[in-house]
């Protein structure tokens, strides 16, 4: 189980985790903790998010996108569309009601993002690599 989050990327080379690391770092130090709007919920077909807007997660996406971009796999080049998933890999069934559900009461809500995860995929289970905050 990975904690709720947004990612940023899907597939980067795990050969290359420490350059990564240092760019992350760097990064990283450059950048303040800023703020995420949530602004409402989203069907996944299969499973439900509540989507996010920030021009800052998104510039920050867009320059380490320039740094990797001879790593990026199609989807990881792509435009990002901020989100937290909150159910994943159901019947659209059970998706739809849950959506349902959830529009009843969703409120729009500020958030603040306060550093990035790395996390390594292990075939099933995710292991965390390291954590970065903004500001050092």
């Amino acid at each position: 189980m990975v904690p709720a989050h947004m990612t940023l990327f899907h597939a980067l080379p795990g050969d290359n985790e420490v350059t990564i690391g240092r760019e992350l770092d760097a990064v990283c130090r450059r950048r303040g903790a800023f703020g995420l709007e949530a602004t409402g919920l989203r069907s996944l077909g299969r499973g439900v998010a509540v989507a996010f807007r920030s021009a800052e997660l998104v510039s920050l996406r867009q320059e380490l996108a320039r740094e990797w971009r001879d790593w990026l796999t199609p989807q990881d080049s792509a435009r990002i569309a901020p989100h937290v998933t909150v159910q994943n890999k159901v019947a659209p069934d059970a998706a739809r009601a849950l959506l349902r559900e959830l529009e009843h009461g969703f409120q729009p809500f500020r958030a603040r993002a306060e550093g990035l995860s790395l996390w390594r995929y292990l075939g099933g289970p995710w292991e965390p690599v390291r954590r970065f905050r903004f500001g050092g």
